[in-house]
């Protein structure tokens, strides 16, 4: 049984964003301290990546843990109302991810993704910072052969 109001649940995930998390905004803050320009989710291309470094020919995607279904993760907890509903939506998310990764990767673009509980929790800076400091390794500069570059590139984030 749910212990707040429909209002109340309205207005909580009203306050969810799509672009521009704190874990997002953390991510590209760090490596702009590392020295990567970048572009913000470019609709251009498929699932709008978060982050997008044309130079590397690499798109990383911030992914928060619930909405993207991470599984063996603590912060994934499925709702215990309306559970159905929310076992397809997440379903049907983790497909779309998917679905794009593999589009990008076609297309000769690289593709890494960074999750929330990778970058949150106790010692949050430290974290990030450990985290950006790993895609140097994954964004080495790509010939000019874009087909064979492309794979998701390794982190620590990657699960």
């Amino acid at each position: 049984m749910d212990t707040i109001t429909p209002a109340q649940r309205h207005l909580n995930m009203s306050h969810i964003r799509s672009t521009n998390s704190q874990p997002e905004t953390a991510v590209r803050s760090a490596l702009h301290k590392l020295g990567f320009r970048f572009r913000k989710n470019d609709r251009r291309l498929a699932g709008k990546p978060d982050i997008v470094f044309p130079h590397y020919h690499a798109v990383i995607f911030v992914n928060g843990c619930f909405w993207h279904a991470h599984a063996r993760c603590a912060k994934f907890v499925l709702s215990k109302t309306n559970t159905v509903f929310w076992q397809e939506k997440l379903t049907r998310n983790v497909v779309r991810d998917r679905t794009e990764y593999e589009m990008l990767m076609q297309d000769g673009w690289r593709v890494g993704v960074v999750w929330e509980c990778a970058i949150t929790g106790k010692d949050r800076g430290r974290r990030i910072r450990s985290t950006a400091e790993k895609f140097p390794s994954g964004l080495k500069r790509v010939s000019t052969n874009r087909t064979a570059n492309s794979e998701r590139f390794r982190c620590s984030t990657d699960r």
